[in-house]
Formats: structure tokens, C-alpha cells, sequence
């Protein structure tokens, strides 16, 4: 068969779609792009927002237009909550819940970089968040049988492993053992140079872990931390499980042993509740964090969620007025941490893609580097001066 995949929503997804692409392709299919006929569409579909939902149709149909013969299967968080509704949609043969997913899956697409799920699921109930009922309970595969998927992809060649999962820091809960546990197993798996943390909730970052981290062979001082919302009564609003205090306290611990660390966020803007004043306080804290750049969402209504029954809700044009505000702040930190490394070398992780006789890599601290395009480079470790010339500042 020639088989196709599209994937919307996160890097998670992006694992377990490249995974199953590559079983596809084990068993002799044809893998092709999704703009092209084929003879199965599988769309791996995301629910975070009512954008996300829209463009999960919008997949389905372009699959049926173009080829009304296809088997679609569709899969992830919107084919879990909306089964039936899907059902429905012309051409689509199956719906596959996220139990059909396995708990382990890494992307392979030919780069040096790999994104490795380690963990599924989540039991925290954020009250904007739709994504526990979609993926279920946290869980996790045991620490041994994810160290031996992790051997059979830096089998494969891959240079860089960034450890992805819906609440990653739970790893391991089930099992009676932890995600440090992982963490300094995995700096001993050979053949693997750099590992990265795609994300981890600020009260699951202890102490222990970021030390690990700054005196780690392979794990890099690139930190993603959801805070969502920069003032406490927003915060508990949402049900988040810490308070402005920890979360500048674990930012100023990691930038006390890793001074050159990128720290990343996510927020929201628009959250029911979140008044004007709200706003400007959350607006004051992100700012007087060292972060070097955000992930900026607008609040959206997801069904089934305790935040659809809170009062004060936020006009959608001021959601949006926010939102550009926080990505306004967003640029400022990322140029602000951008000119902190000019003159600095730091070591550069070369990729294969051919950028019209450029290449791009990564530095350590998640900086992205050009270079005029050479070969040999591809997949090595190369320490660069950070210039004006060389840095991408996005």
C-alpha cells in the first residue's frame, strides 16, 4: 500500500506517528507524502484547542478529496473524545482510541534529533484541560524495557534524544521507581551524546534533578517549564499544583549551576477569571523571569472541562489582545538571551536538512546556528562561536 500521515498537536504525537509510519514501512509499504494519493491516510489528531479540532477535520477531508477509495484511520486526543462524531465524517474507515498507542514510540524522519516517548497519560485535572480524559491515567513502561528502547535507538544512529510524554516527570509512579532513575541510567546508554528534557512540571523538578543535569555527561541545560499563569489566584484558579514562588525558585536554582541555561514556558492567555489586573501582575512576573522565550496559547473552551463552569469569562478579542502581548514579551526574552551568547562557544549538533546551501543545528542550550552546507558535518558535534552571522534569532 502507499501509506500517508498527517499529525497535528504535539511532539508526542509526532513519536507515535513516525513509529507506526516506520512498522508500516517494515511490513513493505510505500510511505508517501500526505499531499499525495494513497491507499491509507492515518491522522494522528490533537484536542488542546478548538483550532486544533477544526484542522483535524479539515486533514479528513483533504484525505477523502483526494482519494475517495482510502482507508482513513483516525487517531489521538480528538478521535478519543470525539469518536462518534468522526465516525460520521466521509471516508473514515476507523477510529483508534489511545489505548491502541504503546507506551514507548520514537520519531525517525532521517534527522539526527529523535523525540522518544517514555510516558503517557496524566492525573492532574488542570480545569482548562481536556487532555486527561483523552490519554488517560499517567503510565509508563518499566525503566528497564524503556533503557532497552533507548539501546536499540542510539542503534539506529541517532545523536540527540529529547524525552517526551504528556506529564513527563511522572515517569516511573506506577512502577515504584522515578524519572531521575531514568535520567542517570539513560547518561550511560553509549552511542547516545545529548539528551534533552522536552518538558516538566515546575513542583516535579526537584532539586536532585537539576543538579543531575548540570554535572550530566549528555543532558543538555535546555529546560522547558509550563507555568500557564504568572499570578497565584489564576493558578489555583486552573488547579496547578505550585505558586509564583516555587516556580521562580526553580528557575533561579537551574540559573545558579547553569548560568547559559535556555528556560522556556508555556502560557496562557485569557484564562477564565483572569481580569485586566490579573493580566498586568502575570505580565510583570513572566518579565522579571530569566526565561528565554515563551509558548503562547489562548484560552479555549474544552468540553468536558470544570473551567467550562466558572463565571468571568474573557472576551475572545481581549484572549487575543493578551496573547499578542505575551508574544511581544516572548521576542523581547528570546532576543535578550539570544545577545547573552554572542561571542560564546557552545557546542553545535549539525543536521542533514539542505536549507538552499545552508544547514542548521542546535546549540546545548537550544539555540538554532546556519552554516554553509557541508556533508561531512552532518550528524557530528561541532563547538561554534555564536555571531550575528550565524544566529538564527526566531
Amino acid at each position: 500500500m502507499r501509506v500517508a500521515a498527517h499529525t497535528l498537536g504535539c511532539k508526542l504525537n509526532f513519536a507515535e506517528t513516525s513509529d507506526l509510519l516506520r512498522r508500516y514501512a517494515q511490513e513493505g509499504n510505500t510511505i508517501v507524502d500526505f499531499r499525495d494519493e494513497a491507499d491509507l491516510y492515518l491522522i494522528n489528531t490533537c484536542t488542546v484547542t478548538a483550532v486544533a479540532e477544526k484542522k483535524c477535520r479539515a486533514a479528513i477531508r483533504q484525505a477523502h478529496r483526494q482519494n475517495a477509495a482510502a482507508q482513513i484511520i483516525v487517531m489521538g486526543c480528538f478521535a478519543q473524545r470525539a469518536d462518534d462524531e468522526i465516525r460520521r465524517m466521509a471516508g473514515v474507515s476507523e477510529v483508534w482510541g489511545n489505548d491502541r498507542k504503546g507506551l514507548l514510540a520514537h520519531s525517525g524522519d532521517e534527522r539526527t534529533r529523535t523525540f522518544f516517548k517514555i510516558q503517557d497519560g496524566c492525573d492532574y485535572f488542570c480545569t482548562y484541560c481536556a487532555i486527561p480524559y483523552a490519554r488517560g491515567r499517567s503510565r509508563s513502561a518499566s525503566l528497564e524495557e524503556t533503557l532497552c528502547a533507548a539501546r536499540r535507538i542510539a542503534a539506529e544512529g541517532t545523536k540527540e534524544v529529547i524525552l517526551t510524554g504528556v506529564n513527563t516527570g511522572t515517569f516511573g509512579q506506577g512502577n515504584g521507581e522515578q524519572f531521575l532513575d531514568l535520567l542517570r541510567r539513560l547518561d550511560d546508554v553509549e552511542g547516545i551524546l545529548r539528551y534533552r528534557i522536552s518538558s516538566i512540571e515546575p513542583n516535579l523538578l526537584t532539586d536532585d534533578i537539576i543538579r543531575f543535569v548540570a554535572t550530566s555527561r549528555a543532558f543538555l541545560p535546555h529546560f522547558h517549564i509550563p507555568l500557564q499563569a504568572g499570578s497565584d489566584h489564576v493558578l489555583q484558579m486552573m488547579h496547578r499544583r505550585y505558586s509564583t514562588a516555587l516556580y521562580r525558585d526553580k528557575l533561579e536554582a537551574i540559573k545558579s549551576l547553569m548560568p547559559d541555561a535556555c528556560i522556556a514556558a508555556d502560557i496562557m492567555a485569557g484564562f477564565n477569571g483572569e481580569s485586566e489586573e490579573e493580566f498586568d501582575k502575570a505580565l510583570a512576573f513572566v518579565d522579571s523571569l530569566p526565561l528565554s522565550y515563551l509558548h503562547v496559547f489562548t484560552y479555549s473552551d474544552r468540553p468536558g472541562t470544570a473551567a467550562l463552569r466558572m463565571d468571568e469569562k474573557i472576551p475572545v478579542p481581549v484572549r487575543h489582545e493578551h496573547t499578542a502581548r505575551l508574544l511581544e514579551l516572548s521576542a523581547k526574552k528570546h532576543r535578550q538571551f539570544a545577545d547573552s551568547q554572542l561571542g560564546l562557544r557552545r557546542p553545535v549538533l549539525w543536521e542533514h536538512t539542505d536549507h538552499d546551501g545552508r544547514m542548521a543545528g542546535w546549540t546545548d542550550n537550544y539555540l538554532r546556528i546556519m552554516r554553509p552546507y557541508d556533508e561531512g558535518l552532518v550528524g557530528t558535534i561541532e563547538e561554534v562561536v555564536i555571531s550575528p552571522d550565524n544566529l538564527v534569532d526566531e
